[in-house]
């Protein structure tokens, strides 16, 4: 094997607190893809169904809004997931206080375009958004790691 290639498993064998929040960012991963994507898609549908072709616009903004957003928290798990436990909190706090500020910036600048339904947007991005965390908070349930890693 090349030295980049053995380089992470060493780290996560020092620091078993990264191959925990690894770990968990997978599962969560794996755990919210398919029922946000349906969660989108659904979505769309009602939101054609109910406002026309503005609406599934809407609906497809409002999910992909969702889908950035969600993912932006998979990534800060990974990016800080070798860090001390004390500071991937701090990111992590700091991180929902961040996404809450550009989802509510991105609110406010789509509210004007006429081409975007806003309750099919806002409806959209709040049902993915809410399917998601649920998803997550499934997946550390079901995956068995230790909340308190001995040692850190």
């Amino acid at each position: 094997m090349s030295e980049t290639t053995e380089q992470p498993a060493e780290q996560a064998a020092e620091n078993p607190h990264a191959a925990t929040v690894r770990k968990l960012a997978d599962a969560m991963l794996r755990t919210a893809l398919w029922p946000g994507v349906a969660t989108v898609l659904l979505g769309i549908v009602v939101s054609a169904v109910f406002a026309g072709a503005t609406g599934a616009f809407g609906a497809v903004v409002g999910g992909a809004v969702a889908f950035g957003s969600s993912l932006l928290t998979i990534f800060l798990m990974r990016w800080t997931g070798g860090l001390h436990p004390m500071f991937v909190m701090a990111v992590a706090l700091g991180g929902y206080v961040g996404k809450m500020l550009v989802l509510l910036i991105v609110m406010t600048l789509l509210g004007g375009v006429e081409a975007i339904h806003p309750m099919a947007l806002a409806l959209t991005m709040l049902a993915t958004i809410m399917v998601w965390a649920g998803a997550e908070v499934v997946a550390f349930r079901k995956t068995k790691i230790p909340t308190i890693v001995p040692g850190q």
